[in-house]
């Protein structure tokens, strides 16, 4: 009965043993069992409502059916054009009406793609790392609160060319947004000076495509009234010769190109003006529309960002170096380090720093005291903690419990909770990184902070020991000792 019992004891401390136990340094990448997770691109889990094309070199906003219409109503009206009035022009007035309209309609083919396609200037959102820290700082500064106490809202001050300005909080991004930047609602990212969302060219306008949007919809404008002026052209020209009727007989298309041309061309021109008068005055729609910088908003409020001359907002604006992309969308997001899988026989394989570790959590071992061998002399170990419940180091190897004749302050440590203990942890819980291993306790539990009563049966004799017991406390030792 008793050696049945002495087996079932030492058969998890024989196990932590094994596992124990290494020939040569491994690492996690030597496991067979590794788990490698694929690489991906960073577009794959960005985190705003954007679409990306072309393994990211394409970027959009999510709804981009208008930009769709754009495009087509553009090929559509141009190509008629081309298939019907530019043959008869060519050959009746000049043949540099075809090519001019063709450099125009490439130039606003160019600049619209380049608009809708490039990162407009969206700002990364904060690590948890960041955002934690950036909660601590807030909280230092707005000071202890205690009920019903209000925090005051989130903004920071910033003094640029004499005149304040506010930075805001955005709570989705978790970061203070810098000067002229915005959240955009339907893109779920702050802009980099975000002028608005433009659903004609699938994108956010911000610091990176504005100079594109504007110049395609400047090159647009004349596109559209040389489209509507030549047709009106080729029509005149037609009826003189055959008469009106005929003329459209002759040339259907050319009425529907004067009706979208008529419609578009106010709308088109308008914008055009409007963002020039924008780009004269370093201002954005979003300052323009909210009124940051009206002078009804108090005497001494003005545009910080205005350089005081026309031509050099507009060169500023159209000429100035453009900033690179700050979310490297096609960049390789950093892997995990590779997790060991679980083992499939039912034993945890753990690194030796590990199993130390454990070990020590779960039953420290008094160095002070000699471990008394059943019928042999006391081992004496190697290093003294300076007396009993003394604190282990996390890297001080420890023994289990279980061997007799251990004492702390003169009670007896007890056995069965830290038997299973032991077992549970050595076949119940996988650890899945270092970090995640239970680091050893403070002090050393004695017997009477066990909570428990301790039952002389709890406890072995150490008279009645076998050899494999002593063996394995043995083996034990010297592991800890070296």
């Amino acid at each position: 009965m008793t050696g049945n019992m002495h087996l079932g004891v030492e058969e998890p401390i024989r196990e932590c043993q094994y596992n124990q136990i290494c020939t040569h340094n491994s690492s996690p990448m030597d496991t067979p069992h590794t788990k490698k997770k694929k690489i991906k691109r960073k577009w794959q889990v960005f985190p705003g409502r954007n679409k990306f094309y072309c393994n990211g070199r394409i970027m959009m906003a999510k709804q981009t059916g208008v930009f769709y219409l754009t495009t087509v109503l553009i090929l559509v009206t141009s190509g008629l054009f081309f298939a019907f009035d530019c043959p008869f022009l060519a050959s009746n007035l000049t043949p540099a009406i075809p090519a001019v309209g063709g450099v125009l309609f490439v130039f606003v083919m160019g600049m619209l793609l380049r608009a809708s396609f490039s990162d407009p200037g969206v700002l990364p959102r904060a690590t948890p790392e960041e955002a934690a820290d950036t909660e601590r700082q807030i909280d230092a500064t707005n000071g202890p609160s205690g009920p019903g106490y209000r925090p005051p809202p989130r903004t920071r001050e910033v003094v640029i060319n004499g005149q304040t300005v506010k930075l805001k909080y955005c709570f989705t991004c978790k970061i203070f947004r810098p000067p002229r930047a915005s959240h955009c609602s339907l893109c779920d990212n702050c802009v980099e000076r975000f002028d608005h969302h433009c659903p004609w060219v699938g994108n956010c306008v911000g610091r990176r495509n504005y100079r594109f949007f504007y110049l395609f919809i400047l090159s647009l404008s004349f596109l559209t009234i040389f489209i509507f002026a030549f047709v009106i052209t080729h029509v005149i020209l037609r009826s003189n010769r055959t008469g009106f009727l005929s003329a459209l007989k002759d040339s259907p298309a050319s009425v529907l190109e004067v009706v979208v041309c008529f419609f578009s061309v106010w709308s088109i021109v308008g914008l055009s003006g409007f963002h020039t008068y924008l780009i004269s005055s370093n201002q954005t729609t979003n300052e323009d529309i909210k009124g940051s910088w009206s002078s009804k908003r108090g005497k001494g409020n003005f545009n910080p960002y205005s350089y005081g001359n026309f031509l050099t907002n507009c060169c500023a604006a159209l000429c100035g170096p453009l900033p690179p992309s700050l979310i490297d969308r096609r960049g390789f997001v950093q892997p995990d380090t590779p997790q060991p899988a679980a083992q499939t026989n039912g034993t945890g394989a753990c690194p030796s720093n590990q199993v130390q570790n454990h070990m020590a959590a779960t039953n420290p071992l008094l160095h002070s005291q000699p471990i008394i061998l059943g019928g042999g002399a006391p081992l004496q170990a190697k290093t003294s903690l300076g007396g009993p419940c003394s604190t282990l180091g996390p890297s001080q190897a420890s023994l289990p419990s279980s061997i007799p004749g251990l004492s702390c302050g003169g009670e007896l440590m007890a056995l069965r909770d830290s038997e299973i203990h032991c077992h549970h942890h050595l076949h119940h819980q996988h650890f899945i990184s270092p970090e995640e291993t239970p680091s050893p306790p403070a002090a050393l539990p004695c017997a009477t902070h066990l909570g428990h009563n301790v039952h002389p049966a709890q406890v072995f004799n150490p008279a009645s020991q076998d050899s494999l017991h002593e063996d394995s406390v043995r083996g034990l030792v010297k592991l800890s000792s070296v």
